[in-house]
């Protein structure tokens, strides 16, 4: 008789596609899925509030998806290794199976974890579930990491296609006996305030709805994809990150759908997104370091200012400049931000208000539903231009113009920011601008109900390059 095994989960809440759980099928014997939550908030890897309320539905959902296999899932709520003996110990399990993660943390204990199994006689086996090129497979003539997109993701392109996604398996078998388990409720994941009502309208957390949404992009946004995905008012991403950062969806699964299903120029633009993604991931394995420090040494000497009003005032979107206004209302409404706008509100807030984009950064991973410490931090550094492939310090976006091309008929700007809803166009990203008599019958009173610019943008732009250039 075949011993079971435990699949540990972690970031890969999917059945189709999971190379642990296949493999733990194709051993054979009964198989124990397992999730283990630790509370640490000084982990970097551990999720913010707004990862912490998806991650609760994540598990309902995967629950609810391994009953429909016969499976149970199994919830502990103490240290990974300890939970992993003591279950092995209690079931007769001879091995454990993972799928990789690859924050640096994480990298370090996923080690002294399979060597602590193996001392005890438990296999371990750990597998690529969550990308389609792992970090070290890739490297440039020299043999060292890229450190600019183009390159790498040209060497990417000319290796083989990923794997086929596997297919969910349907053999499984259950464990019989009883195994002590914590509810999903005990885990604490939703918040203590009741602000995540936003959430719950636009997202649904969960493998089936990552491929229901992966399927209507492929037939409603990928092909016009290279023409609105810069338009925050259209809806023109994927809107998949959360599902990949959670693994609900995996790279491969887009990358064989979009193949499969379009050939146009929308799809090798969409493709190139999830390339922006390895790449990100490619960065973090290579420079551990990067979450905390600039991987361009020179930016450690940059004058951030400590400035906790006009801190305070991005992160709520109270800062005069309509376009940074509904981005940041938008991310603290429903979990997520536009792309297009999650580079213009960084540019703001580290070169106009020169605050550090850590302060950005800490902001996004407690907010975001699809806060991702590799994608976060490339982001971060990217557009402080501290970082790999960064903007050149002199790349700092104007919020009236970028506002005037990305939403020039201000549906973003109205949706977000309703005070500004009466407002003309012509004024609306710039109110500050508008006669006296245009803000009255648009019912605006500035520094009322709608603050004055926290800066003046072309002051502040010499001020940042002055900056910048004494690196």
């Amino acid at each position: 008789m075949t011993n079971p095994s435990i699949v540990w989960f972690r970031q890969d809440f999917r059945l189709e596609d999971n190379p642990a759980l296949n493999a733990a099928t194709q051993k054979g014997g009964p198989v124990i899925p397992v999730f283990n939550w630790v509370f640490n908030p000084e982990k970097e890897w551990q999720l913010g509030g707004a990862s912490q309320w998806w991650l609760y539905y994540s598990l309902i959902s995967l629950k609810n998806d391994l009953s429909e296999l016969g499976l149970s899932l199994i919830i502990r709520k103490e240290d990974p290794l300890k939970s992993l003996l003591e279950i092995a110990h209690e079931t007769g399990a001879d091995t454990v199976y993972w799928n990789r993660r690859y924050e640096p943390m994480l990298i370090q204990d996923d080690a002294k974890i399979k060597t602590e199994l193996q001392k005890q006689g438990i296999k371990a086996h750990s597998f690529n579930g969550n990308l389609l090129f792992e970090p070290w497979t890739i490297a440039n003539k020299q043999g060292k990491p890229f450190q600019v997109f183009t390159p790498f993701w040209n060497q990417c392109l000319k290796l083989n296609d990923p794997e086929v996604p596997l297919p969910v398996p349907h053999s499984l078998k259950k464990f019989v006996g009883q195994l002590q388990t914590e509810s999903i409720d005990s885990l604490n994941l939703l918040p203590k305030i009741k602000w995540d009502k936003g959430l719950k309208e636009v997202w649904s957390p969960g493998a089936k709805s990552a491929k229901a949404l992966l399927k209507k992009g492929l037939t409603g946004v990928i092909d016009q994809y290279l023409d609105i995905r810069d338009l925050p008012d259209h809806d023109g991403t994927s809107l998949l990150s959360p599902y990949l950062h959670f693994g609900e969806i995996s790279p491969r699964m887009i990358w064989q759908a979009v193949k499969e299903n379009s050939t146009s120029k929308g799809a090798e633009g969409y493709l190139r997104q999830i390339g922006w993604r390895e790449f990100a991931h490619h960065l973090l394995y290579h420079f551990p370091e990067t979450p905390q420090k600039p991987l361009r040494s020179q930016f450690n000497s940059f004058s951030w200012k400590n400035d906790k009003q006009n801190l305070k005032a991005w992160q709520k979107g109270q800062t005069g400049y309509p376009i940074i206004d509904a981005g940041m209302r938008q991310l603290w409404k429903i979990g997520w931000m536009h792309n297009r706008v999650r580079l213009i509100v960084g540019s703001f807030l580290v070169k106009d208000l020169m605050i550090h984009w850590i302060e950005g950064a800490k902001w996004f991973w407690d907010t975001l539903v699809d806060a991702d410490l590799a994608n976060n931090t490339m982001g971060w550094q990217w557009i402080a231009g501290c970082g790999a492939d960064a903007a050149p310090y002199f790349r700092i976006f104007n919020p009236i113009t970028q506002g005037e091309k990305f939403d020039p008929e201000g549906n973003y700007v109205k949706k977000w920011v309703p005070e500004l809803i009466n407002l003309p166009k012509e004024w609306l990203h710039q109110p500050w601008e508008a006669p006296e008599e245009i803000l009255r019958q648009s019912g605006i009173e500035l520094g009322i109900n709608y603050p004055k610019p926290i800066v003046n943008h072309a002051k502040a732009r010499e001020e940042a390059l002055q900056a910048y250039s004494r690196l």
